[in-house]
């Protein structure tokens, strides 16, 4: 799927918004990508997950034993990618804060798993996941989202593979340019701001 084909996914679902949103890493855009909308409608998910998966090198993608991904925002492209690789796909939650495997989900020791995001910007959510994976056993083999809001710039200390890489300007709160300053800030993601 190139980058046009994603976002016309994006647009047909509503699920690319413009305003000023308040990003889960703390940053402003004028952008938002609702990857929930996008991924309600179950054929259109499972088409995203298929071409996902086909963008991981074959070496990788013949050696995947689980899919993990964090909840909230990663469960339903998680589950669709399990279904596109043929393999069990679970997700860590935060009833503490911190990411852990609930639920009766278990990882065999070694048991080498992708792990699954919607949108990646600053790889936190992302890195915070793996951690929790590799505490409880599994081994991380390669990461892959809808979305890397990064542009190619976040480091999640393994081999990354977003289906789209966009480069939407995010801001700190001190350096809102004046035609976004002027409008209230809209959290949209499903994450408690701090």
């Amino acid at each position: 799927m190139l980058e046009e084909e994603v976002l016309a996914e994006f647009r047909a679902s509503k699920a690319l918004l413009e305003g000023h949103f308040l990003l889960s890493s703390g940053r402003h855009s004028a952008h938002y990508l609702q990857c929930a909308r996008v991924l309600m409608n179950p054929d259109r998910a499972a088409r995203l997950a298929v071409a996902i998966a086909a963008k991981l090198p074959h070496d990788i993608r013949k050696q995947i034993d689980k899919v993990v991904s964090p909840a909230m925002g990663g469960v339903i492209i998680g589950q669709e990618m399990g279904r596109a690789l043929q393999v069990d796909a679970m997700f860590v939650e935060r009833p503490t804060g911190t990411f852990e495997l609930r639920r009766g989900f278990a990882l065999e020791p070694g048991d080498k798993v992708l792990m699954v995001e919607d949108v990646v910007t600053t790889g936190l959510s992302s890195r915070e996941a793996i951690k929790a994976i590799e505490e409880a056993g599994g081994k991380v083999i390669a990461a892959v989202s809808l979305v890397d809001r990064s542009a190619g710039s976040v480091d999640l200390g393994v081999p990354f593979f977003p289906l789209v890489a966009l480069n939407f300007p995010t801001y700190a709160p001190d350096e809102l340019p004046p035609e976004l300053a002027a409008r209230p800030a809209v959290k949209p993601g499903s994450r408690a701001q701090a």
